[in-house]
C-alpha cells in the first residue's frame, strides 16, 4: 500500500492518542460499556509512518487526508475537551466514537470545526449536554446520539431549550437520513417541522420523555422506513391514513399513549416487517387489511383495547415469527389462521376472552418456541401434538379449564423447556404425574404445576435434577413428603408447596438454600423443624408462610429480616422470639394467631417496627409488655 499518510495528520492522531487512557472492559463498572472492545489506538505508533493503515483510520485515496475515524469500542477513557486534536481533522466525513467513556463531560461546541462530517456517531459515550453548534453540520446524513436506559435522568444526554433545538435540527439538517436520539432526555414535544425532513429514512426516539401530540404527518415522509417511538408514555397521537407506495418497514409505538384505531390503510405498508403497538391505548377491531402485509415478521398488539376476532386474513402472513395480542378483549376460538404460519416462534394470547379448545393439529407449528395462552377460557383436552413440539422453550396454560391431561408423560420430549406453567384444578388423570419425569429437563428454570396431582415415589438418589430452578409452584398437588431433590437447588428463589399433604419435619438443609426468598408451606401437616433453631447466616427469606399446619414447640425464624411472617393455626408454644424484629428491615405483616404462645409481647413489636402494617396475635396466651 502506498504511503498516503501526511505527517501533519499522523501527528494529530498521535496527539489524540495521548488525550485518553485505555481502560479495558473488565475494568469498567458501567454495564453499557461491556461490549466487545479492543484498544485500536495501540496500533498507532510513530515508527509506523503510514497512519492510513492504523486501526480505525481511513484516508482519502488521492489527497491522503484522514476522512474517516472509527474509534468505537476502543476502550478509550477520559474527557473530550474543546481543545482536543480531534477537531483539527477538518477533512473528516465520518466519525464514530460510540461506546467511549467520556466520563460525563459535555459535548464540546467545537464540532462545528468538522463541517464536512456526513456521519457522526456518539452513542453510548457518557457525554452530557448537547450544544447547538452541532446543528451547523449541514452535510450530516446520519446522526446517532443514542444511549442506554438509566433510571437516573442525570446520566442521560440532555438538551438545553429542547423546542428550539428540535426546530433548528429539522430546519438545518435537511440531508439527514438517519436520526437516533433514543434515551436522550428531550422532555418536549416533537415540532411539526420534523415533517419537512424529506431525506429522513430512520427516526428513532425511544425513551426520550416525549410529551404532547406527535405530528401524524411525520409518518407520511415519503422515504421513511423505520420509526421507533417506544417508551414515551406521555406521547399522544393517532395513526394517519397511509398512502400507497409507502416505504415503511418498522413502525414501533411500544408503551406510548397513542390511541384510536388501526386504519384500514395499514394494508398500504407493503414493505412493513415489524409492527409494535403494545402497551398503548389503541382500540377497535384489528383490520382485515393487516393480513395483507406479506413481509410482516413481527406483530405486537398486546395490552391495548382491541375487540372482535383475529381475522382469517392473518393466514397470509407467511413470514410471521412473532404474534402477540395478549391483554386485549379479543374473542372467538384459537385463531386457526395461525396454523398456516410455519415460521411462527412466539404466540402470545394471554388475558383475552378466547374460548373453545386448542386445535389438535397445533403440533404442525414445528418451530414454535413460546406459547402463552393463560387468562382465557379454553376448555377440553391438551392436544398431544403440543407436547411434541421439541423447539418449545416457554409454555404457559395457566387458568386453562382443561378436563383431561392426555400424554403428559411425553412432556420429556420438550427438552429445551425453560418455563412451564401448567396450572389447573380440573384435570382428570388416571394416575398422578411422575415428578421424576422433569429430571431430564436441564434448561428448566420456572415450573408451575399447581393443582396437578404429582408423585415423588420414583425420585431416588440416582435422580439428577437440574440445579437451574428458580421458581417451583406445586400447591394442591397431593404431595405427601418433602421433595428431596430440592436439597441441591442452589438457585431456587420461590418455593410454593401449600395445600398438600406433607407430614413430618422440615429438613434443615432447606435453610441452606441461600437464594430462597419466598417459602409457602401453608395448609399441610408439618409438625416440626429438623436440626438447630438458630438463624442461618446468608439466608434471605422474605416471605415465610407456615400457617395451617401441625407445628408444635418453639417457632423457628430462619432469617432476621423477614418481611411477611405467617404462622397462624398451629400449636406453637413458648415466647415470641425477639429475632422477629432484630434484622436490618422490619416486617410488614406478622400473623401468629391461633397458637399457644405465652409470655409477654416483645416490646420491639411496638417501638422498632416502622414498616409494620398488620400484627395479628389473637388466640394466644400472651400478656402486655411491662
Amino acid at each position: 500500500t502506498p504511503d498516503l499518510c501526511h505527517p501533519d495528520q499522523r501527528d494529530v492522531l498521535l496527539q489524540l492518542k495521548t488525550e485518553f487512557k485505555i481502560q479495558k472492559p473488565d475494568e469498567l463498572d458501567d454495564y453499557s460499556m461491556n461490549v466487545t472492545s479492543y484498544p485500536k489506538t495501540e496500533s498507532w505508533e510513530n515508527r509506523s509512518t503510514n497512519c492510513c493503515n492504523w486501526d480505525g483510520v481511513t484516508c482519502d485515496t488521492e489527497s491522503g487526508k484522514v476522512i474517516g475515524l472509527d474509534l468505537s469500542c476502543s476502550c478509550l477513557h477520559g474527557q473530550l475537551e474543546s481543545n482536543s486534536s480531534l477537531f483539527s481533522l477538518k477533512h473528516l466525513t465520518s466519525l464514530n466514537l460510540a461506546y467511549t467513556n467520556f466520563t460525563l463531560s459535555p459535548i464540546p461546541d467545537k464540532f462545528n470545526n468538522l463541517m464536512l462530517l456526513e456521519t457522526l456517531n456518539l452513542s453510548v459515550s457518557s457525554l452530557k449536554g448537547l450544544p447547538r453548534e452541532i446543528l451547523q453540520l449541514t452535510n450530516l446524513v446520519s446522526l446517532d446520539l443514542s444511549s442506554h436506559y438509566s433510571p437516573d435522568k442525570s446520566f442521560l444526554l440532555s438538551i438545553e431549550n429542547p423546542p428550539l433545538f428540535l426546530r433548528l435540527l429539522a430546519q438545518n439538517l435537511r440531508n439527514l437520513r438517519a436520526l437516533d436520539m433514543s434515551y436522550v432526555n428531550i422532555s418536549s414535544e416533537i415540532p411539526h417541522e420534523f415533517s419537512y425532513m424529506p431525506s429522513l429514512r430512520t427516526l428513532h426516539l425511544a425513551s426520550c420523555y416525549l410529551v404532547g401530540e406527535f405530528p401524524s404527518s411525520v409518518f407520511m415522509i415519503p422515504n421513511l422506513q423505520s420509526i421507533i417511538l417506544d417508551y414515551n408514555p406521555d406521547l399522544r397521537g393517532n395513526l394517519p391514513v397511509f398512502r400507497r407506495n409507502n416505504s415503511m418497514q418498522v413502525l414501533s409505538l411500544w408503551e406510548t399513549s397513542f390511541s384510536g384505531i388501526i386504519p384500514d390503510s395499514i394494508g398500504n405498508l407493503k414493505h412493513l416487517a415489524s409492527l409494535k403497538l403494545a402497551i398503548s391505548n389503541f382500540s377497535g377491531r384489528i383490520p382485515f387489511s393487516l393480513g395483507e402485509l406479506s413481509n410482516l415478521s413481527r406483530l405486537s398488539l398486546s395490552s391495548n383495547y382491541f375487540t372482535g376476532e383475529v381475522r382469517s386474513s392473518f393466514g397470509n402472513l407467511k413470514q410471521l415469527i412473532r404474534f402477540s395480542v395478549g391483554g386485549n378483549q379479543l374473542t372467538g376460538n384459537f385463531p386457526s389462521a395461525l396454523l398456516n404460519l410455519t415460521k411462527l416462534r412466539i404466540i402470545n394470547l394471554i388475558s383475552n376472552q378466547f374460548t373453545g379448545s386448542l386445535p389438535p393439529n397445533i403440533g404442525q407449528l414445528s418451530k414454535l418456541e413460546v406459547l402463552y395462552a393463560y387468562g382465557n377460557s379454553f376448555t377440553g383436552v391438551v392436544p398431544s401434538s403440543l407436547l411434541q413440539i421439541s423447539s418449545l422453550t416457554r409454555l404457559s396454560l395457566d387458568d386453562y379449564q382443561l378436563s383431561d391431561l392426555i400424554g403428559f408423560e411425553n412432556v420429556s420430549v420438550l427438552s429445551n423447556l425453560q418455563d412451564l406453567y401448567f396450572k389447573s384444578n380440573n384435570f382428570r388423570v388416571s394416575s398422578p404425574v411422575d415428578l421424576n419425569v422433569f429430571s431430564s429437563f436441564k434448561e428448566l428454570v420456572h415450573l408451575d404445576l399447581s393443582g396437578i396431582p404429582l408423585s415423588t415415589a420414583n425420585i431416588t438418589s440416582d435422580s439428577v435434577f437440574s440445579s437451574n430452578f428458580e421458581d417451583l409452584y406445586f400447591p394442591g398437588c397431593n404431595i405427601t413428603e418433602f421433595p428431596e431433590f430440592l436439597r441441591d437447588q442452589r438457585n431456587l428463589k420461590y418455593l410454593y408447596l401449600s395445600n398438600n399433604n406433607i407430614k413430618g419435619q422440615l429438613p434443615d438443609w432447606l435453610w441452606r438454600l441461600q437464594e430462597l426468598q419466598d417459602l409457602d408451606l401453608s395448609h399441610n401437616s408439618l409438625s416440626g423443624f429438623d436440626g438447630s433453631l438458630k438463624a442461618v447466616p446468608g439466608s434471605q427469606i422474605r416471605i415465610f408462610d407456615l400457617s395451617s399446619n401441625a407445628f408444635q414447640g418453639r417457632i423457628f425464624i430462619p432469617y432476621t429480616s423477614i418481611n411477611y411472617m405467617f404462622a397462624s393455626s398451629n400449636n406453637f408454644t413458648g415466647e415470641i422470639p425477639r429475632s422477629l424484629c432484630g434484622g436490618k428491615s422490619s416486617p410488614a405483616i406478622i400473623d401468629l394467631s391461633k397458637n399457644n404462645f405465652h409470655g409477654s409481647i416483645p416490646q420491639c413489636l411496638g417501638t422498632n417496627m416502622s414498616s409494620l402494617t398488620d400484627l395479628n396475635l389473637h388466640n394466644n396466651c400472651l400478656r402486655k409488655s411491662s
